[in-house]
């Protein structure tokens, strides 16, 4: 009885814990898709973008059904331990092994997806620069959106400057640049030539395509924590419910 008390808790720890950060990546995944300013959305109005980058775009629907898989399996697991269902504690050890196993091959995905961004990103270059310099300062959206991307990160364009090069914006303006090419020099909300040259050359200004991989890298190992973190939970909720599992096969 001892044991199976402690075993009971111990599913409510695993499931509690499992529960609440399937909420969070609920959350995040729900975040994602209704934040229409997000850099994300700068893909939307990529034309031409080569497949793989394109499914970028869905991460959101995959945060949204991880999160809430795991709400279901939290509630399974704790429902199953309380009422000592065995077909309960079954569902709940089948989904958490399927979903560990998904885990497992999506890191085997993103470790060999790290070789090949950079190739990825060079093609995506090409587009994103043409719908720059084709829409930049014409299309309402595709401006704001840019917009609220450079004033975030504090960058200008994919990879500097230049990629507004007669864009709409920079011939309505004389040759002038947005004011975020500039790092303290722009002259009515706007940037010149020369200040947008020095500003990238002296590295006062970076391109968002290099503040986004700085971003990623400098929450890689929080986020490889938290991977590992889930994993190891993941796997004590099976061992747990399978034990439970059989102790309640033995009182019937």
């Amino acid at each position: 009885m001892c044991c199976s008390g402690f075993l009971k808790m111990m599913m409510f720890i695993f499931n509690g814990t499992i529960f609440l950060a399937g909420a969070a990546i609920l959350g995040v995944g729900i975040w994602v898709k209704v934040d229409s300013n997000s850099l994300m959305g700068i893909l939307d109005s990529v034309e031409e973008l080569p497949s793989e980058v394109s499914q970028v775009a869905n991460i959101a629907y995959l945060l949204i059904a991880v999160g809430a898989v795991l709400l279901v399996i939290g509630f399974l697991g704790c429902c199953g331990a309380i009422r000592e269902s065995r077909c309960m504690l079954l569902l709940f050890f089948s989904i958490v092994l399927i979903i560990f196993l998904i885990e497992v091959a999506g890191a085997v995905v993103l470790l060999v997806f790290k070789d090949v961004a950079q190739d990825l990103f060079d093609s995506l270059e090409t587009e994103v620069q043409k719908s720059l310099r084709a829409k930049f300062g014409k299309d309402e959206s595709l401006t704001s959106l840019w917009n609220t991307t450079m004033e975030g990160f504090q960058c200008c364009g994919y990879k500097n400057y230049t990629d507004f090069n007669n864009s709409p914006f920079y011939v309505q303006n004389n040759g002038f640049y947005p004011s975020y090419c500039c790092n303290g020099t722009d002259v009515g909300g706007m940037c010149s030539g020369e200040a947008a040259e020095a500003s990238a050359e002296l590295g006062l200004v970076d391109g968002c395509f290099n503040k986004l991989l700085q971003l990623i890298e400098d929450n890689a190992v929080i986020v490889a924590a938290v991977a590992l973190g889930i994993a190891a939970l993941e796997i004590a909720a099976m061992v747990v419910s399978m034990v439970l599992y059989k102790q309640i096969g033995n009182k019937a």
